[in-house]
């Protein structure tokens, strides 16, 4: 079984006060520290298409509109061990161009370093899918890859 490109590659986390974000071209995961023996009982998330709110211990954690839409009936959250809040959300446009430069409008936003280095692995999430017999992983690139880098979609096989 071979295992997904962003496994083999690392995420780039944006870091929060509250814990840290990342995406792929697919998916946004959502990490939240809380404190430890929190149950499931004191966790209300509601993940909807353009809006997520968490509330833990009734104190809200973070409440607003997303950057771009998500499928919501295809979100999920999981509590780990009892102090670590997993949400996964779909995005509803998986381009490599699609790459969130926040998690809510305005808030939670990625410094110019962290966004430089989410496009870039986006990028490479997309060569990878276009050529699958070859592994990006590790490569490297330079140049210009805003949007989802190049477009070699024009050359011929």
């Amino acid at each position: 079984m071979s295992v997904h490109f962003e496994e083999r590659s690392g995420v780039v986390p944006c870091k929060t006060s509250w814990g840290s974000w990342s995406q792929t071209m697919e998916e946004v995961f959502i990490e939240v520290d809380v404190p430890h023996g929190t149950s499931g009982k004191e966790v209300k998330c509601n993940l909807g298409s353009r809006d997520i709110e968490l509330h833990v211990k009734g104190r809200e954690i973070f409440k607003g509109k997303l950057f771009d839409t998500t499928v919501s009936d295809e979100a999920t959250w999981t509590l780990e061990d009892k102090c670590l809040i997993r949400i996964v959300l779909m995005k509803t446009n998986r381009e490599a161009g699609n790459c969130w430069s926040s998690l809510l409008e305005g808030e939670y936003c990625a410094n110019a370093w962290v966004q430089d280095q989410m496009q870039r692995k986006l990028t490479l999430e997309r060569f990878q899918r276009e050529n699958p017999g070859f592994d990006f992983s590790g490569a490297e690139i330079s140049g210009n890859f805003a949007g989802g880098g190049p477009d070699f979609s024009s050359l011929q096989k």
